[in-house]
């Protein structure tokens, strides 16, 4: 089937925008539930897993990227939907859950989650290293997140495993990996300026660090548009709040996310 999601992005540059929902979940039931609504609909199903979820050491979840890969294949099977039809993605993938530790030890683990996600054949990846770990100054400077995703970046593109090459979301303007949390009581859209930035510095980033064809598949950058959901509380989407952000993305590659 062709690439859904670098015919997204075409479709936005030629004026046909369009999205596909994410399904961020390790629960057999959630999965199944998705399975068999894209089996309905007769479209394609993208399934994340977070940092915490999955990882090399097992997770909150006990599964590595391979194991979680296995178990929605099996999953897949017993509901009938084509394999061709589920697409793997990891998201938040970086230091997050080793965020306590020095810069190099946590980030020689994130090198590792990000090589294992990719070696298991995850397309979607999101590369966020933008959380600070012990010892790094808070906030981190756009410039050195951009040059850890970048690293990241350039550790993926080793590891992937053959077939179609991994496809990037940067940025990470939303909760923390895990959703949002009781104490957000108010949501400000990203400014259009700082989006501006993100783009900027991690598109010199990618290039320094010799991975210019990895960019060119860098799809999407998060924001925060000023919608967001918890357990306790529901944030509505102020669209003309986010004009901004639509205005300032207009005419430039990677499109929102």
């Amino acid at each position: 089937m062709p690439d859904q999601l670098l015919a997204l992005q075409e479709g936005w540059r030629q004026g046909r925008p369009g999205g596909i929902a994410s399904l961020c979940s390790a629960h057999p039931m959630v999965l199944r539930a998705g399975l068999r609504q894209a089996l309905e609909d007769g479209t394609p199903l993208l399934i994340e897993a977070t940092c915490n979820q999955v990882n090399q050491f097992g997770g909150y979840t006990g599964m590595t990227p391979a194991d979680f890969r296995d178990g929605v294949r099996a999953l897949a099977l017993e509901e009938g939907l084509p394999w061709e039809r589920v697409i793997l993605g990891g998201d938040h993938l970086g230091p997050n859950p080793w965020r306590g530790e020095p810069a190099g030890t946590a980030l020689d683990k994130a090198g590792s989650l990000v090589e294992a996600f990719a070696a298991a054949g995850y397309r979607k990846l999101h590369l966020d290293a933008s959380m600070p770990c012990a010892g790094d100054p808070v906030p981190l400077p756009d410039a050195l997140v951009a040059e850890r995703a970048a690293w990241l970046c350039k550790m993926a593109e080793a590891a992937a495993a053959p077939g179609p090459r991994p496809v990037y979301v940067i940025g990470t303007e939303v909760p923390t990996p895990g959703g949002a949390g009781a104490h957000e009581t108010a949501l400000t859209p990203t400014a259009p300026e700082a989006l501006a930035r993100t783009l900027d510095v991690t598109e010199a980033a990618f290039l320094k660090a010799g991975q210019a064809p990895a960019w060119e598949r860098v799809v999407a950058v998060v924001v925060q548009p000023g919608v967001e959901f918890g357990e306790t509380g529901v944030h509505a989407y102020d669209r003309a709040g986010a004009l901004g952000l639509s205005a300032a993305v207009a005419g430039r590659r990677p499109w929102l996310y």
